[in-house]
């Protein structure tokens, strides 16, 4: 008995080791062939743009193919659900926004858990709002803002993409540290919110920089803030909401890359070093400081405890908001 039970452990050994070896090498060859990257967004987007430019530098830098599968619907949740179900293989990639951590409390059903159901890879860049207002409006700072809101409660309006949109969540922000009453004016998407302002058909917004600096470049808008927070390289003049009084303010539009949970590692440190490496380079800087981002890069850990983060702090805002999309 000791003998045959000896034989057994030694197998077991034996299968153990080779399977080992086999994920091991498995790891070793990857990756094989192409890869598809989920964009929960249709095309031409920030989120679409972001995964665009990132698809093609890592696939200039593994030798493989990224296939960039648009998934669009309901907010980013329709694609992240199915990349959520997606084979753990290493051969599906999300690449997403702020939608990941703000949409479970925007819906009453989401397919997908942010955090058990994916591993993140890195956060490859920050796309900052700055708070705008018509030139026709008195205040020149946050501070200036702040008063005059305060004594005109609900009388200042500030329009949005609409209701959990990232210049809605950043203005309910503002609100909620600023204890200040502004009226939500949504609008369906960002160009009719901006155009709002523009006509003065509303006081205030939270645009994306992208869409904001070549309006108040010429005047046609007054910049107080920035919602990141640092100053954005584009306009470092501009002082961030938290230097203008409102501190720990924060509130960024931001992208980054994850896979479906128990991925194995050696292929996700593999995507995370050379994406870390797209990131930091000069000329990747650079085109993402023209189009008012942020280039960043991130360890594994650093975006996962960004991800948790960020999902208790929406969490929160959007309650007290009470912001809903369905």
């Amino acid at each position: 008995m000791r003998r045959s039970h000896r034989r057994f452990v030694q197998v077991v050994s034996a299968v153990a080791l080779l399977a080992a070896a086999g994920g091991h090498a498995s790891a070793q060859g990857y990756p094989a062939g192409p890869i598809r990257m989920i964009v929960p967004f249709p095309a031409g987007g920030g989120v679409d743009t972001m995964g665009r430019i990132l698809g093609q530098k890592l696939a200039d830098s593994i030798g493989k193919s990224i296939i960039i599968e648009n998934r669009g619907g309901a907010n980013g949740n329709i694609g992240t659900g199915i990349a959520a179900k997606a084979p753990n293989d290493g051969y599906t990639l999300l690449l997403t926004g702020a939608g990941l951590v703000t949409n479970p409390s925007l819906y009453s059903e989401v397919p997908f858990d942010p955090v058990k159901d994916f591993d993140p890879i890195s956060l490859i860049a920050l796309a900052p709002n700055i708070l705008v207002v018509h030139p026709s409006l008195p205040p020149k700072s946050v501070a200036q803002l702040v008063a005059l809101a305060k004594t005109r409660p609900g009388e200042v309006h500030y329009s949005s993409a609409g209701s959990g949109s990232t210049p809605h969540l950043a203005a309910e922000l503002f609100k909620i540290m600023a204890q200040v009453n502004l009226l939500h004016v949504p609008y369906k998407v960002s160009g009719p919110a901006l155009t709002g302002v523009l006509s003065v058909e509303v006081g205030i917004m939270f645009p994306a920089a992208i869409f904001a600096v070549p309006h108040v470049t010429v005047g046609r808008l007054r910049a107080l803030a920035v919602t990141s927070a640092s100053r954005l390289p584009a306009a470092p003049e501009l002082p961030t909401i938290a230097e203008s009084g409102l501190k720990g303010y924060e509130s960024s539009q931001w992208y980054g890359v994850l896979a479906p949970a128990g991925t194995p590692d050696d292929m996700l440190n593999l995507l995370n070093s050379r994406i870390v490496k797209i990131m930091q380079a000069a000329d990747m800087k650079q085109q993402l400081i023209k189009a008012g981002s942020v280039a960043v890069g991130s360890t594994r850990g650093e975006f996962a405890a960004h991800v948790r983060t960020e999902i208790v702090k929406w969490a929160k805002v959007i309650k007290q908001s009470g912001a809903r999309v369905d």
